[in-house]
């Protein structure tokens, strides 16, 4: 845009007339003009083109595209917006002219359009997953940390959408018996907008201990050697040990492969007697302490009652198994005494 002082500056120059003709002048005159444009300074807070603007609704408002306009008109709708996670041009010529309908005169600027792009992102598998449990756990109490979700079929792709819209599960219905459910995904807010119906299943998952490697029949079992995976949990044995606390010192009790689901069965403590053994026999109470010897009539670990024969008067005792090859009698409680008719 030419100034205002600009061309009848150079009209009156006379000598530039008495040397220039015709077309000359008039080219001389154009480019002194764009020279005097490209000086004119833009004052600090006058309102000036964007040059890239970021949409986050579905219509551009003047404050959108121009930097520095009056509250009174900042928020004017002019132009649509690109679909989300799309991104268009606007004619700077324009904006300008829609501009000076509202009163704003903008500063001039070296710029020929304006490039706009709509915010956006895709929705994943993961947030999908995320928003259905929430749902589940909300309307129907399903335990979300302890749950997968199995869609029906391969999922649609979804998106791209509004960066500031969270992804809700509505209309949420579940079947505890075979644990199935049916949901709406719609992104959230004020008016929630669907998206699509989804369909499947909410598995119930366990941790347990599987053995990261094979093990023979009275070998050691260390908590290093198995590791704790989610499974189904109806897929799970009832007996299955869910704590790797309880494998440590345990042994075998058969041969067992790598990758296999550990169950209460599958481990003992290790014996500290075995059947037939000669063990120490020891009695103790207040103020005595006897021992002899004896033969174990069955095996046993720590904590393990088992039967033991007192060679000498041939009595089978039941002793706990206290240490290795040594076991303890509890002295008998005292009877009812007496009582004087």
């Amino acid at each position: 845009m030419l100034s205002e002082t600009s061309l009848p500056a150079l009209r009156r120059s006379r000598p530039a007339r008495r040397l220039l003709t015709g077309g000359v002048l008039v080219r001389v005159a154009l480019a002194t003009a764009l020279v005097c444009l490209a000086a004119v300074p833009v004052l600090a807070g006058e309102p000036s083109l964007r040059p890239q603007v970021t949409a986050r609704a579905d219509i551009l408002t003047l404050a959108d595209l121009v930097e520095g306009v009056p509250d009174a008109v900042a928020a004017t709708p002019l132009f649509r917006a690109p679909s989300v996670g799309e991104s268009g041009t606007i004619q700077a010529a324009r904006i300008v002219e829609a501009a000076a309908r509202h009163g704003v005169r903008l500063a001039s600027a070296d710029i020929a359009q304006v490039v706009v792009s709509r915010a956006g992102r895709r929705v994943d598998v993961a947030e999908i997953e995320g928003a259905l449990k929430a749902g589940l756990a909300l309307r129907h109490g399903v335990d979300a940390s302890s749950t997968t979700i199995v869609l029906d079929g391969a999922l649609p792709a979804l998106g791209p959408v509004a960066d500031d819209a969270a992804l809700v599960a509505e209309d949420v219905t579940f079947d505890p018996r075979t644990r199935r459910f049916t949901a709406r995904l719609a992104l959230g807010g004020a008016q929630s907008r669907p998206l699509l119906r989804v369909a499947g299943q909410a598995v119930e998952m366990v941790e347990v201990q599987v053995l990261s490697r094979a093990f023979n029949r009275g070998e050691t079992v260390q908590a290093a050697d198995a590791t704790s995976e989610r499974r189904p949990k109806a897929s799970v044995p009832g007996d299955a040990l869910l704590d790797a606390g309880d494998l440590a010192g345990r042994t075998a009790r058969r041969s067992l492969a790598a990758g296999a689901v550990l169950r209460t069965g599958d481990l003992q403590r290790p014996e500290l007697v075995g059947r037939g053994e000669i063990v120490t026999i020891v009695y103790e109470i207040p103020g005595m302490s006897l021992t002899l010897r004896g033969r174990a009539s069955e095996a046993g670990a720590q904590g393990d009652v088992i039967s033991v024969v007192n060679p000498q008067s041939k009595r089978t005792l039941q002793a706990t198994v206290v240490a290795q090859g040594k076991v303890a009698v509890q002295p008998a409680a005292p009877g009812p005494l007496a009582q004087r008719p």
